[in-house]
């Protein structure tokens, strides 16, 4: 109900009345589980990087082998993004990417995505900072297509775009030299 809220119209444009309306509760009610607007949106934050980061690593952990993981974390994400539009954009939209505290919840759930990512990258010779470094670079891929895909109003099914994106991410992973 509050990502709703949120999602559709940001952190600052969003009124704790419509937070409690759209919950179904009466704004002294928030008030008793959240000492501010500002606490709830950081709970929101955490919860909303919580099941993003589950859902991704579920997919991965229950993969085949290193191919499937790739597109199995990449069809988790943008699924995840497709059910979860005003959780993406909560997460990732301008409004939390100009605040310090905002961003750093926000960086949190990249960083886990990242660690998680890391620690699949299997190159012989490839040190553990490179490999974090390139997780980075799948997670970047994975949140600016979604941008774009959001953004750009593309008609693509989260498959068939986990599918094609995993294919990109794939070919570059096993192209990886250590150096």
């Amino acid at each position: 109900m509050a990502l709703e809220a949120f999602g559709s119209k940001g952190y600052h444009q969003t009124s704790m009345n419509e937070v409690a309306e759209a919950a179904g509760v009466t704004k002294p009610v928030l008030y008793q589980h959240f000492s501010s607007k500002r606490d709830l949106f950081l709970e929101l934050l955490r919860e909303v990087g919580s099941r993003l980061r589950d859902e991704v690593s579920k997919a991965t952990v229950e993969a085949d082998g290193p191919r499937q993981q790739v597109e199995a974390g990449f069809t988790a994400y943008f699924r995840w993004v497709a059910d979860n539009q005003g959780g993406f954009d909560v997460l990732f939209a301008g409004e939390t990417r100009r605040d310090k505290e905002f961003v750093r919840e926000a960086m949190k759930v990249e960083t886990q995505i990242a660690d998680a990512i890391a620690t699949l990258i299997v190159v012989p010779g490839l040190s553990a900072d490179r490999q974090r470094l390139l997780a980075y670079g799948i997670v970047g891929m994975a949140e600016t297509t979604c941008r774009h895909w959001l953004g750009a109003d593309v008609e693509l099914e989260p498959d068939a775009l986990a599918e094609q994106v995993a294919e990109l991410a794939w070919a570059g992973l096993r192209g990886l030299r250590p150096g």
